[in-house]
C-alpha cells in the first residue's frame, strides 16, 4: 500500500530507497467510515494523509451553511494543512464522503525530513507551488465566473468526472458556490429533460 504514496511522490520528486524508508517507518494506516470525520473544525492536527480508497470533502462551515472547497479521492493527499503548519485550530473539516482509508504522517515528521533529506524540502515547496495554483484558479473561478460559467466549466472538466459521478449534488452544488435549487435551474437550461 505504501507504494502507492511513493508512486504519488514522484509527481513531485524522485526518492532514493534510503529517503522513501525514512518517511516509510513513520506511516499508519486509517480507516474512517461515510459520514465521520477526518478533521472537524476548531480541531488541531497534525496530520497528513494520503488516500488509498474513498474520497473526502473539504468545507468551511459558519451558522449551519457549509461551503465545499474541495473533493478528495484515491491516491491523492488530505489535511488541514493550515492547521498543521501554525498549530492553531482548524478552520475547515474534512468528512469521509464514502468509506476511506489512509496512510497518514505527521507534519513535524515531514519537517523533520526537510533537515535530513534536502529532497523533502524540495518536495514541501513543490506542494506548496501546487496547492498556491489550485486556490489560485479556484478563487479566480469564484469571482469572475457566473454560476452557469462554473457549472459549463466544471463539466468540461475529465478530472471532474469523478466528481459527478461520485459525489452527491448537493455537495457539488456546494463547491461551485450555489444552493442546489440553482444548480437544478442550470441543469435543465443546458441539458433540458
Amino acid at each position: 500500500m505504501s507504494d502507492r504514496l511513493r508512486k504519488y511522490l514522484t509527481h513531485f520528486i524522485e526518492l532514493t530507497d534510503l529517503e522513501w524508508q525514512a518517511l516509510e517507518q513513520q506511516l499508519t494506516i486509517k480507516t474512517i467510515n461515510k459520514k465521520d470525520f477526518l478533521v472537524q473544525k476548531g480541531q488541531k492536527t497534525t496530520q497528513i494523509g494520503f488516500l488509498l480508497s474513498g474520497s473526502c470533502r473539504v468545507f468551511y462551515e459558519k451558522d449551519g451553511e457549509e461551503w465545499t472547497t474541495y473533493f478528495c479521492f484515491e491516491n491523492s493527499l488530505v489535511a488541514a494543512y493550515l492547521s498543521c503548519i501554525t498549530g492553531q485550530p482548524s478552520t475547515l473539516s474534512i468528512q469521509a464522503l464514502e468509506d476511506c482509508q489512509l496512510l497518514l504522517f505527521d507534519y513535524q515528521t515531514l519537517t523533520a525530513l526537510y533537515q535530513q533529506f534536502p529532497v523533502y524540502e524540495t518536495f514541501g515547496r513543490k506542494l506548496a507551488e501546487y496547492l498556491f495554483m489550485g486556490l489560485d484558479v479556484r478563487l479566480a473561478e469564484q469571482l469572475i465566473l457566473s454560476p452557469e460559467e462554473r457549472y459549463l466549466k466544471f463539466l468540461g472538466s475529465p478530472a471532474k468526472r469523478k466528481i459527478i459521478e461520485r459525489i452527491p449534488q448537493q455537495y457539488i452544488a456546494s463547491y461551485l458556490g450555489i444552493t442546489p435549487v440553482s444548480l437544478s435551474r442550470i441543469r435543465r437550461r443546458i441539458i433540458p429533460v
